[in-house]
């Protein structure tokens, strides 16, 4: 039986869609690839220091890939993730197999569009899916692209970059329940998908009309996978909006915490990375940012590094560290905006 989105289609598209990367001659690219590499070893010194987590030997790889390659990567992530969804539905699928075959490639075709426009967003990511032990990735056209358009020291905007990176590395090697309870987390998001196709439709019917208050502007940012969402689902969802915001948060902390000595343009490059957010890009380019919850993305770093400022002002990086104790010690979504909440939770 075909697959309900056709993967191979889906990677196709994306390279063909992903925008045209940066002009730069053989020499250029290949002295900005080897001091990636180079800022990601300088980086986990820092983090070091600053997080006080011990990180054992390293064992993730890092990998400077371009924009097909990060692709690749990416479609190949999807796949396995959304495997035991696409299962299901394909065991319910009342369509016959020249109908599914069809809606196989326009799914395929719409995930591949998806796909192409983050490929020109994204510029770097730790993968903790990736076996055995998480894959750190950074996205050297991305880099040198918006290196330019900042106006900013290439040199140091690359550790900046590898700082936030290194720190989600530290996060998911030093702390080793943390891969496993995230797992668990799209697990659960997987078993409680529902594949009754009345039900879907009755909920698809309620996200169409935010995602028309989206396109006026309105709505809250959290993306289509939010307005589809059953109550159960929205209760996971709550979870790891908690968990994504803290090590997000943890990581923009981290790359903004580092003293002027070492990136000394850093003030510099934070203010105009937050003059990019503002802006937001064109129209078009906003409204997919809403569609793909890029809006809750950026709440999640800002919120997140807000929580951590304040906690670790309050009570200092050793007692904040309590956090990574057990699933029980993670702030809630509300104990994100309450610092104080979690103090006096997990404190006293």
């Amino acid at each position: 039986m075909a697959s309900l989105i056709d993967w191979e289609l889906a990677g196709r598209t994306a390279k063909r869609l992903s925008p045209t990367p940066p002009a730069i001659d053989l020499d250029t690219a290949h002295a900005a690839v080897a001091e990636m590499y180079q800022s990601v070893d300088r980086a986990a010194a820092y983090v070091a220091d600053l997080t006080r987590l011990n990180e054992p030997t390293i064992t993730a790889r890092t990998i400077v890939v371009d924009r097909p390659g990060w692709i690749d990567v990416n479609i190949g992530g999807m796949r396995n993730v959304m495997a035991p969804i696409m299962q299901r539905l394909e065991t319910t699928n009342p369509v016959g197999r020249l109908g599914q075959a069809a809606g196989s490639r326009i799914a395929g075709a719409q995930a591949g569009g998806i796909v192409a426009f983050l490929s020109g967003k994204v510029l770097g990511q730790f993968e903790f899916f990736a076996e055995p032990d998480g894959q750190l990735m950074l996205v050297a056209p991305n880099l040198v692209a918006t290196e330019r358009q900042l106006g900013v020291d290439p040199t140091d905007f690359r550790l900046w970059v590898c700082l936030h990176e290194v720190t989600h590395r530290v996060q998911f090697s030093a702390i080793p329940w943390m891969r496993q309870y995230m797992l668990d987390e799209v697990n659960q998001l997987s078993d409680s998908f529902d594949t009754d196709i009345d039900a879907l439709r009755d909920r698809l019917t309620g996200a169409l009309g935010e995602l028309a208050k989206m396109v006026r502007g309105q709505g809250d940012g959290a993306g289509v996978m939010t307005l589809l969402a059953t109550p159960e689902q929205r209760e996971i969802l709550d979870r790891v909006t908690g968990f994504m915001s803290l090590i997000e948060g943890h990581a923009e902390y981290v790359m903004n915490a580092v003293s002027p000595e070492i990136i000394p343009t850093q003030e510099e490059i934070e203010k105009q990375f937050r003059k990019r957010r503002r802006a937001g890009g064109n129209r078009l380019d906003r409204l997919l940012r809403k569609l793909l919850g890029f809006d809750a993305k950026t709440r999640q770093y800002i919120d997140g590094s807000t929580f951590v400022r304040a906690v670790v002002d309050k009570i200092g990086v050793d007692d904040f560290n309590a956090i990574w104790t057990s699933p029980q010690t993670l702030p809630t979504k509300v104990e994100i905006a309450n610092p104080a909440d979690w103090i006096t939770r997990v404190h006293g």
